[in-house]
């Protein structure tokens, strides 16, 4: 596990803590809510897990991204009101999460691209699509690109969505979707997978220019990949006056 890290600015919206341990009507199932503008009462927790899961909560609810085969059992949920599923792959969902997640919390929404309605038949999933803005509980939600990156010209390419929670943290899936117009404060990067060349990856941080960014989809990586992953991140981030963090699985920080 990494050390701790505090930063400090002269904005208090700023103070960083990493803790260790027009509506779219939807394409199936009920139609999503409208977004509306509201005060968020309290910062965002965001919890990195294995791989590409990721942890957010605010106002004592939680939402869960992209629970896949890399991702440990996901233990203490509390008030989840809704999953994320970028795309179809397994490292980002699997049957037994969501069924685990579903039991505990039932007929919450459960959102993915058309290609996961498909792939999770047996789930109720309901579609959304770039430019669709829905809220889940306190959080709002903004979807962009559309596709997953391109792994190899023989394997077809599937649907994939970036999605924008609460205008300030951004995570794309397996692409290098950017949310035009968004000023990211807390970026969610992924820097290992068969589809991902690290300049790519680092040209991405660049276009984004989040105020903050962590490495995700990692578990393909060895612990000198990550490293080397984590140091070029780190450059990118800091060529717009950013700065790096390093999540390990189950390590967390406040936005």
């Amino acid at each position: 596990m990494g050390p701790y890290f505090f930063v400090f600015s002269g904005a208090p919206e700023a103070t960083v803590k990493v803790c260790h341990g027009p509506a779219h009507p939807a394409k199936s199932g009920p139609p999503l809510p409208s977004r509306a503008c509201r005060a968020l009462t309290e910062s965002m927790h965001v919890t990195k897990h294995e791989h590409a899961c990721l942890r957010l909560e605010r106002d004592g609810k939680t939402l869960i991204i992209d629970p896949g085969t890399f991702t440990s059992p996901l233990d203490g949920l509390n008030d989840v009101v809704a999953v994320v599923i970028t795309h179809e792959h397994p490292d980002h969902w699997t049957s037994q999460h969501l069924s685990s997640i579903l039991e505990q919390f039932p007929n919450i929404p459960v959102y993915g691209p058309e290609g996961v309605v498909r792939a999770a038949a047996g789930f109720d999933i309901r579609e959304v699509s770039p430019g669709d803005k829905l809220e889940a509980g306190p959080f709002s939600l903004e979807f962009f690109g559309g596709h997953h990156a391109v792994i190899h010209e023989s394997i077809p390419v599937i649907d994939n969505v970036g999605v924008l929670v609460d205008d300030e943290f951004y995570y794309p899936g397996d692409s290098y979707a950017v949310p035009k117009g968004a000023k990211v404060k807390l970026l969610a990067a992924p820097v290992g997978a068969p589809w991902l060349k690290i300049g790519d990856a680092m040209d991405f941080v660049l276009e984004v220019k989040p105020r903050r960014v962590f490495a995700t989809h990692d578990m393909t990586l060895s612990p000198a990949g990550l490293s080397m992953g984590r140091e070029r991140l780190t450059w990118a981030a800091q060529q717009d006056g950013g700065e790096f963090v390093a999540l390990d699985p189950g390590d967390s920080t406040d936005i």
